[in-house]
């Protein structure tokens, strides 16, 4: 059978067919070669190679398999559409978990309100939650259901629910109604693990915990506060702060490990982070405020205004612009108008628009400890205005500089400039002493005291970076 006596159009679709087979992968190739020359050998047979419409054949081989559909039928012999069960079966499983999470909101309400009445004394249950950690011990079922819970691992086996099957979340000290929540399995009861210590020793060395917290190194809540009141009492009588430093660290881990966050817990940070910064303990600082502003989000009251403005006053220090500008752009008036946070957005204001003057006027009068962030960064504004004094000036008076960049005394001046470099006095042409530094008549040459204090200025280009940044 010679090709050239084949129609035209059975050449252009054999030409089509080997492009197409071409492409297809070794067992169905020659499936697809078998079945192109049968074709044509059957056509020839019977003649029919000009009757047949060679532009609408096509290979079995090479027709797209399509997914049959099993559809079901129910006892009558209907068709059951399985879509509609699986939409109902979505939306079934939707609402449970919408049910679920509202319960879960509900139950974390209640808490926050039981928290509030506990703070304001509104709550009179006859057993309140810190009741098991100051006045009374715990009955020795749940003693022992504490200590198994200590020695045994921590995983979690859901429990089956039957019918209506209830549970209590938290311990009934909390006053929560047993029959309120519905069981769920997938959500562990912490309490049962809850530790309540029972050291009664005041001081202990702070230790990082590698194992689960055995209850006879933990002190309770009430050894806790007595804790304090003599910490705060060795502070003021001049104690090591690493010493006071560590017994603090201990404090805190107790507190954490006892699951315990009230105003107490507040009151520990807040005068820790003081320390610190009285101290120039940036690195324990920034702990305690990361642990407050979770304990003010939980409102918690305390000093938060305080730390706010201490937070805006790190921030300026580390140059961390954006995360100012986010904070700045959350704060309410009413917040703004905080005599601390108006400082601490007053010394940013400054700072934006380069106005040493306005800042070390606000450095002179910060309020609480916000003098303690400034000092970190008040060298790096005092190099940064005897930039612009220099340039702009040929020759000022040493007192000026003392008391327009907030030194003490014209000597400590005189002791910042020979310690960058910049101690260029004018040299009087009649060959006298050109004044004193005691008394700040020393002229500086602002022209010879310009290069090195731009060579200082660079190595505070840099952003600061601290261990323990928030």
């Amino acid at each position: 059978m010679a090709t050239n006596t084949w129609p035209q159009p059975l050449k252009d679709w054999v030409t089509k067919c080997l492009q197409q087979i071409n492409l297809l992968p070794e067992p169905i190739k020659s499936e697809a070669q078998a079945e192109l020359k049968d074709k044509i050998a059957n056509a020839y047979a019977k003649k029919t190679m000009w009757t047949i419409d060679w532009s609408t054949q096509e290979l079995e081989c090479m027709k797209p398999k399509t997914a049959k559909r099993k559809v079901g039928v129910d006892t009558t012999g209907n068709p059951i559409k399985k879509t509609k069960k699986s939409t109902l079966a979505a939306s079934l499983l939707s609402s449970e978990t919408d049910d679920r999470l509202q319960q879960r909101a509900r139950r974390f309400e209640r808490e926050h309100e039981i928290e509030r009445q506990k703070q304001s004394g509104q709550h009179q249950s006859p057993a309140s939650y810190y009741s098991r950690h100051v006045n009374q011990a715990p009955p020795q079922s749940s003693l022992e259901s504490r200590m198994s819970g200590l020695t045994t691992s921590f995983s979690f086996t859901p429990r089956p629910v039957k019918g209506q099957a209830r549970r209590k979340y938290m311990n009934s000290s909390m006053g929560y109604d047993e029959s309120e929540d519905v069981a769920d399995p997938n959500v562990i009861d912490w309490d049962r693990y809850t530790i309540v210590g029972k050291s009664t020793n005041l001081f202990k060395n702070y230790l990082r915990l590698t194992s689960e917290p055995d209850p006879r190194d933990i002190r309770p809540y009430h050894i806790l506060q007595q804790t304090l009141t003599e910490l705060k009492r060795k502070w003021k009588e001049d104690a090591k702060y690493p010493w006071i430093c560590d017994q603090f660290k201990s404090l805190r881990q107790d507190l954490t490990v006892q699951r315990i966050k009230n105003e107490f817990t507040v009151q520990v940070y807040e005068i820790h982070a003081r320390m610190a910064l009285e101290s120039a303990d940036l690195v324990e600082y920034n702990q305690c405020q990361s642990a407050l502003r979770h304990l003010y989000e939980l409102g918690i009251p305390g000093k938060s205004e305080e730390f706010l403005a201490y937070r805006i006053l790190y921030m300026l220090h580390t140059r961390n612009r954006s995360d100012l500008n986010r904070l700045m752009s959350s704060l309410t008036p009413q917040i703004k108008a905080n005599p601390a946070v108006k400082h601490a957005l007053d010394v940013q204001a400054a700072l934006a628009t380069n106005n040493y003057h306005a800042f070390f006027r606000l450095f002179m009068n910060a309020p609480n400890m916000g003098a303690y962030i400034m000092d970190h960064f008040v060298e790096r504004e005092r190099i940064a205005a005897l930039c612009v004094m220099s340039k702009a000036y040929l020759s000022l008076p040493l007192s000026f500089i003392a008391n327009e960049l907030a030194f003490d005394t014209p000597t400590d001046a005189h002791t910042f400039l020979f310690n960058n470099g910049a101690a260029q006095y004018v040299v009087p042409k009649n060959g006298g002493s050109g004044g004193s530094i005691a008394d700040g008549t020393k002229m500086i040459d602002c022209k010879a005291a310009h290069k090195p204090l731009l060579t200082t200025s660079e190595k505070f280009a840099r952003r600061v970076n601290i261990k323990g940044a928030i």
